[in-house]
């Protein structure tokens, strides 16, 4: 069995195969995908034949087969933890973070709790290739706890007076955070990126159900499919402002979901369908920001993390105590995408009116804790 190779030797021969050029390159099978994750993060690989293992999948694209295997690698160096809650919401934002927008997403778990929904939020600092503004900066700047362990979150999402929590990837999966050094040196978007939201570290008693964003078309079927490989009962991935959660402000965007493991659908969502009327896609970044530099980066455009952080998380618990604004409709339209997706309101709009309600009676803002 592939488990009894000795992790070099099988990593020699997985590069000799997928490393060969667009047309001679060889798909591997799920469970050589797997063994070589595995290895690498053991820490049993070199470093250098980990970049190639990880870019040579992505030049020749990764196959489903691949995907799976890797995902199954990091979920086996996952630590899971069940909640005391039936379902449990995982809110999967891209862990590279933003930089175009105030992210208005890490306090939607906060208005879900306020719904009776149980929201987990997931992230980590300083993933490249945008090295952007993340969970994890905006609710340390709220002053929420960010280095929870697995059972010290799902303890948060049992609590009815609190109902979500933010667990960090360092937390659930030590192995796989201490690969940002090697991502960041391989610049260009791999399979960690795509596998990494769906880990799964926290389930809910009866169900756990995944909301991740795209940009790219080819996403959300992949999306959807490792969803139900990682036994999510349902899935919502929506077309979100930098891949994100929270869809346009201004126009139609495209989702897709499944429900029970079935196949994924397709359909628009239209924010002037939910009384959203903006002039702008997302929340922008404050004029009055500090600037900062990348020196030799290309890729990430810069934003100073801890200034940006601080005026997201301004903004946020602005928005839970009623202000109207960019902010404010973020949060209706991500709200009413996800209440609506789980059945908990018959309609978008109807979805929509009850997280206003929320917003107005100031009740979210005090699980800010």
């Amino acid at each position: 069995m592939t488990q009894a190779v000795d992790p070099k030797s099988l990593m020699r021969s997985i590069i000799q195969r997928i490393a060969t050029g667009p047309e001679l390159s060889k798909d591997i099978t799920r469970e050589e995908a797997c063994a070589g994750m595995r290895a690498i993060l053991d820490n049993a690989i070199d470093p250098v034949q980990a970049g190639i293992f990880l870019i040579a999948l992505r030049m020749k694209r990764e196959t489903d087969e691949e995907l799976k295997g890797i995902l199954d690698a990091i979920r086996e160096a996952t630590g899971h933890v069940v909640a005391e809650v039936d379902e449990v919401i995982d809110i999967a934002d891209p862990y590279d973070g933003y930089n175009r927008c105030l992210p208005a997403s890490p306090f939607l778990p906060a208005v879900l709790a306020e719904c009776g929904v149980a929201a987990l939020s997931q992230g980590a600092h300083n993933i490249g290739p945008k090295f952007g503004v993340t969970h994890r900066h905006v609710l340390e700047a709220a002053g929420v706890p960010v280095d929870l362990s697995p059972v010290e979150a799902a303890e948060r999402l049992a609590d009815p007076e609190i109902g979500w929590s933010y667990l960090d990837q360092r937390a659930f999966c030590a192995s796989l955070h201490n690969l940002a050094e090697l991502r960041a040196t391989i610049v260009k978007r791999q399979a960690i990126t795509t596998t990494e939201v769906l880990a799964r570290p926290i389930h809910g008693r009866r169900h756990t159900h995944l909301i991740t964003g795209y940009v790219h078309p080819p996403y959300p079927r992949i999306y959807a499919m490792l969803a139900r490989h990682a036994g999510f009962e349902s899935a919502l991935i929506i077309r979100g402002v930098e891949g994100g959660v929270i869809p346009s402000l201004r126009q139609k965007s495209l989702c897709y979901s499944y429900q029970h493991q079935g196949e994924e659908q397709a359909f628009e969502i239209d924010p002037t369908l939910l009384a959203i009327e903006q002039t702008v896609r997302a929340v922008p970044l404050p004029e009055d920001l500090p600037q900062t530099s990348r020196p030799g980066d290309e890729i990430a455009i810069a934003v100073d993390v801890e200034a940006t952080a601080q005026a997201a998380a301004a903004a946020g618990i602005e928005a839970l105590s009623g202000k109207k604004g960019p902010t404010y409709d973020s949060l209706v339209c991500g709200g009413a995408l996800i209440l609506w997706h789980l059945g908990r309101e018959r309609t978008l709009e109807l979805a929509a009116d009850r997280i206003r309600d929320v917003l107005d009676s100031g009740r979210a803002a005090r699980r800010i804790c």
